[in-house]
């Protein structure tokens, strides 16, 4: 099984970038990731719209995602092994035209059935995006510089849930919600187009430099490629069950304010769902802080000569300790203190996210990453499942997320001694 080494990082650094193309490819995963979650966030935003056309209780709205989470995971199993099969190129892009395909298809829902229906479509081939991002960051990237290109990438999931709240509430106010769907969902297939155009692997990338694809490449240990890891094989490995704990711990957290928040702040504090509204796109942009934030943290402590895993490993830990204080949130009675509380938590989520994405590309060799990232995913939305069970019995009356602190604080101090796990 691959390891770090530091050998590796000795050749990386010798060499120059000898150009910036790696970059660009990191711009069309953040677009992509933009993408994927204005498809997705457009249920959380849409709810109290989709509650009234679909007469649908909360406990209703509850299981519905509950089911949409399972079909999630599901997909991440399913596109993960199948991007590794089939390269990153024609992986993602299959991934992208299906969701956009699903996305559009809920404007054509008439009823319960069908609309979810859609919406368990868009969730299985969603599943696709962060098995091909983390690969594609992995065949890009030295490891001196994977955790910022992931950061960077991932960022664009508070872009997404911003443009949502940006675009969204105009789309439905003057056309109608099955619009933003034809809308969000063809937004998909122009990247397509781009992807098609400009991406390949480093070795085929015809517009990549020598120097900088020898830069990419410096230290790799050329009989990678040539071993072969079958997909039942990945969980011998203690590392990948580490994965699974890391990710089936923190992952239930954002899950939940991801499809809570719209809810919680327009029935605790009357927020008005149909207009713009600062205070959720101030949360979701710390995202964005959190997650470029990590990336480089991890980063520039490689580059100060730290081990790869020991960098890691001590910027998860310190996430998972700070994410205990999101407990206060069940206290508060300001709305501006539950934004400030709240965007503290989804931020140190985010940098817990790249850095524990970048391990999949540190620890296994570069045709299995795919694969490891959708088991690792499952875990997390299988924990999220069970969060969301928890939270209806006990949220779901008061309608206050006090669930979700308190869990918290089980769920954070046991990632953080996951993280020194011999497994690692």
């Amino acid at each position: 099984m691959h390891t770090s080494t530091p050998s590796l990082l000795t050749a990386g650094t010798s060499l120059q970038p000898g150009g910036r193309y790696r970059w660009f490819v990191v711009f069309l995963l953040f677009l992509a990731t933009t993408i994927n979650y204005l498809d997705r966030q457009l249920i959380g935003l849409l709810k109290p719209i989709l509650e009234t056309e679909f007469a649908w209780t909360e406990t209703d709205f509850s299981r519905i995602v509950i089911a949409f989470t399972a079909a999630y995971a599901l997909g991440l199993l399913v596109f993960g092994w199948f991007i590794d099969r089939v390269g990153t190129r024609i992986g993602y892009a299959v991934a992208v035209a299906l969701w956009s395909i699903a996305g559009m298809a809920h404007a054509l829902a008439r009823s319960v059935v069908g609309f979810g229906l859609a919406r368990i479509g868009l969730e299985l081939t969603e599943a696709g995006n962060y098995p091909a991002a983390v690969k594609t960051v992995a065949e890009w990237f030295p490891e001196k510089e994977r955790a910022l290109a992931t950061g960077l990438f991932n960022a664009g999931t508070s872009l997404g849930v911003v443009a949502t709240l940006l675009i969204v509430p105009g789309i439905v106010s003057r056309y109608g919600w099955q619009e933003a769907f034809w809308i969000t969902g063809a937004l998909g297939f122009v990247w397509l187009a781009v992807w098609l155009i400009f991406y390949d692997v480093p070795v085929r990338q015809k517009r990549l430099g020598a120097a900088e694809l020898a830069y990419i490449t410096a230290g790799r240990d050329p009989a990678e490629s040539a071993r072969v890891v079958r997909w039942n094989q990945l969980f011998r490995y203690p590392k990948t069950w580490a994965l699974i704990v890391g990710k089936g711990l923190i992952d239930p957290i954002y899950w939940f304010f991801l499809f809570w928040l719209p809810s919680y702040f327009s029935s605790t504090f009357n927020l008005d769902l149909k207009k713009p509204s600062l205070k959720l796109m101030l949360i979701y942009l710390a995202t964005t802080v959190g997650s470029i934030g990590g990336g480089y943290l991890s980063s520039k402590l490689i580059r100060w000569g730290w081990r790869v895993l020991q960098a890691r490993k001590t910027v998860l830990l310190g996430i998972a300790l700070l994410e205990i204080s999101v407990l206060g949130i069940q206290f508060v009675t300001d709305v501006w203190v539950a934004v400030g509380l709240i965007s503290l938590a989804v931020a140190l989520y985010q940098a817990w996210a790249t850095n524990i994405f970048t391990l999949v590309s540190d620890l296994f060799p570069r045709q299995t990453v795919s694969s490891v990232v959708g088991i690792a995913g499952m875990a997390g939305s299988v924990g999220g499942i069970f969060f969301r069970c928890w939270s209806e019995r006990y949220s779901i009356p008061t309608r206050r997320p006090t669930t979700s602190p308190v869990v918290t604080t089980c769920c954070s101090p046991s990632a953080a001694a996951h993280t020194w796990w011999p497994g690692y």
